[in-house]
């Protein structure tokens, strides 16, 4: 084989190597990108009224499940050895639901369908209803975003460890907490971070 045709070769075998690396580093990438994104945001579609008027019926939302992602503190210790445990086995990444957030979670009674509602107790507090003004400890809830109210009335309910009082905005056609009693957290994929879809409606959530 001439001299010449042997480089001509070698370059050409390079270079394909090059490609076929460059083709996997960006699989590769491209396959870090979609597991990031798929265990820190997920869409999700509003069905029916409960949420009016703060979300609509066909609306899309991008739902953040890293907020209340939960560490697992023994197990980090082991690995990182100058982390150290607090009173919990387990933490928030950022924070637990907050009252007012707007979440979504899995149905207690039927975790193949997702609801989303807005918390209103959260673990230690005692939730009451009277001619539909909520009362969180004792004190009224101040709702800006109730638009039609209801009179119903609710005794006082206590949320346990690791439990959640929710509502719809709309409080005449919400199925929620007054039917069907709280939310385990571990029910709870995430907080409404944005509505996305339509465009005219795009929103940045609280």
């Amino acid at each position: 084989m001439p001299f010449g045709a042997e480089i001509i070769e070698t370059k050409a075998t390079s270079q394909m190597s090059s490609i076929v690396r460059e083709f996997i580093e960006a699989i590769l990438l491209a396959l870090v990108v979609f597991v990031a994104i798929q265990t820190s945001v997920q869409n999700f579609k509003v069905e029916g009224s409960s949420m009016q008027p703060t979300l609509e019926g066909g609306q899309y939302l991008l739902v953040n499940k890293l907020v209340y992602f939960k560490i697992d503190q023994e197990r980090l210790s082991r690995v990182i050895p100058f982390w150290k445990v607090d009173n919990s086995d387990e933490s928030f990444a950022v924070h637990p639901p907050k009252s007012g957030e707007v979440i979504v979670f899995h149905f207690p009674r039927d975790h193949s369908r997702d609801f989303v509602k807005r918390v209103i107790g959260v673990p230690g507090d005692w939730v009451e209803i009277r001619r539909g003004t909520v009362y969180v400890n004792g004190g009224s809830l101040d709702e800006p975003y109730i638009t039609a109210h209801d009179y119903q009335d609710m005794g006082q309910v206590f949320m346990d460890e690791k439990e959640y009082f929710v509502l719809g905005d709309n409080r005449r056609g919400s199925n929620d907490s007054r039917n069907w009693g709280s939310v385990p957290e571990a029910l709870i994929l995430g907080k409404v971070w944005i509505v996305y879809w339509p465009l005219s409606n795009w929103t940045l959530l609280q």
